[in-house]
């Protein structure tokens, strides 16, 4: 039997969701290898919600910017304010929050490399076989013995292609965004603590454009399911129509975002996906990072659990359990991603509906808190009311 080096643990991917993974299980007593490509940054607006701070306890200073409110325009221009009212969302730059991650798990004990995985194989005794490329040399191909696996490298990911059935009809959103210089605090069209969020079949025709701050620097995006849509076209009239052409682009970034989880998330065996690999995106909004976490954490438990019992359907929770906690959440997004977004006349009712002030507090609480808000019934009864008027076209735009 080959001398490899051998691991409880190998986690696939270095964002948030394996990050995450690897220091729970560090912290566990696992030994984790922690394996992540270099250069990559995920085009992503950055928010994280209190929920996330508190769970996973994020220090104040990887927040670049506090937001206090969102605006939400309409494809005929219309805006609608929605300040939080006593709280904020922080934003992070996600270069550097990522880097913080790993190197907490690497300060609880998790082995972090830089490194490309390529396949799986299996030991003479059946036990896993991880190969994967240094980025100094991608001919150099490296390997070491994993009792479990963490399939967490993204949307595209390689370790789902390979271990999980199924995980191969997906369906994705693309997104694309520049990161800017914030322009000077006199720009009338930016604001530092406000996030905006804009509805036009000119800037997406199934999804939105943005323009998130983040303290000394911005990001203005887009995304869109179909393939042939123009984004960099989008971005850059997006950037004009704000005013925002002259100032400096820093980067420019793009990568896909999966719709909806992956009906399996384990190969019932030693791999579990966790993150964008197992498509935990919320629709609707494509706010990611929260629920990586969440399903990072979820399967490092999943793992430790299998490596206690031997028994290796334990792998299965995670996904049963991330359903159980937010599935109700996810499917009603994707009602109104699928109906609200459809087409600019819809949009523009949908940005009405954002005017009222119930609808406003209860979809904070729901962010915010990341659970369906068990509000009094009479304010989901006028919410229910006032959905049917603008549905059917009775309450005014």
């Amino acid at each position: 039997m080959p001398k490899h080096e051998t691991f409880d643990v190998v986690v696939i991917g270095g964002g948030p969701a394996g990050a995450t993974a690897a220091c729970d299980l560090a912290r566990m007593g696992r030994t984790v290898l922690l394996l992540d490509r270099a250069g990559r940054i995920k085009p992503c607006g950055g928010a994280i919600p209190p929920r996330l701070i508190r769970e996973f306890e994020i220090p104040a200073e990887l927040m670049v910017a506090r937001i206090s409110a969102a605006r939400i325009i309409s494809p005929s221009n219309r805006c609608v304010d929605m300040p939080i009212g006593g709280g904020y969302v922080g934003m992070v730059d996600r270069d550097v929050f990522d880097t913080w991650l790993r190197e907490r798990a690497r300060d609880f004990g998790a082995v972090l490399r830089t490194g490309t995985f390529k396949r799986l194989s299996r030991d003479v005794d059946g036990t896993a076989i991880v190969h994967y490329a240094t980025c100094a040399d991608a001919d150099v191909v490296s390997q070491v013995r994993a009792r479990s696996i963490i399939g967490a490298d993204g949307a595209t990911s390689v370790v789902a292609r390979q271990c999980v059935s199924g995980s191969d009809g997906g369906r994705y959103v693309f997104a694309y965004h520049e990161i800017i210089r914030s322009p000077s605090s006199n720009a009338v069209a930016f604001d530092g603590g406000r996030c905006d969020v804009i509805y036009n079949g000119l800037l997406s025709p199934d999804f939105y454009g943005w323009i998130f701050p983040h303290g000394a620097t911005a990001s203005i995006g887009s995304g869109s399911a179909h393939k042939g849509f123009a984004l960099r076209t989008a971005v850059r009239t997006l950037r004009q129509a704000a005013g925002l052409d002259g100032l400096d682009t820093i980067r420019r970034e793009g990568a896909p975002i999966p719709l909806a989880p992956l009906s399996r998330w384990d190969n019932g065996r030693d791999v579990v996906l966790a993150g964008d690999a197992a498509g935990v995106v919320a629709p609707a909004s494509g706010e990611g990072i929260y629920y990586a976490m969440v399903g990072g954490r979820l399967a490092a438990e999943a793992v430790d659990m299998m490596c206690r019992s031997g028994d290796p359907r334990a792998l299965g929770a995670a996904r049963k359990r991330f359903m159980t906690m937010h599935g109700g959440v996810f499917w009603i997004l994707g009602l109104m991603q699928r109906f609200w977004y459809a087409n600019d006349r819809r949009r523009e009712r949908f940005v009405s509906i954002c005017r009222d002030r119930d609808v406003q507090q209860l979809t904070w609480n729901a962010y915010m808190n990341k659970e369906l808000v068990r509000a009094q019934p009479a304010v989901h009864a006028r919410i229910f009311l006032k959905n049917i008027a603008h549905l059917t076209g009775l309450a005014s735009v």
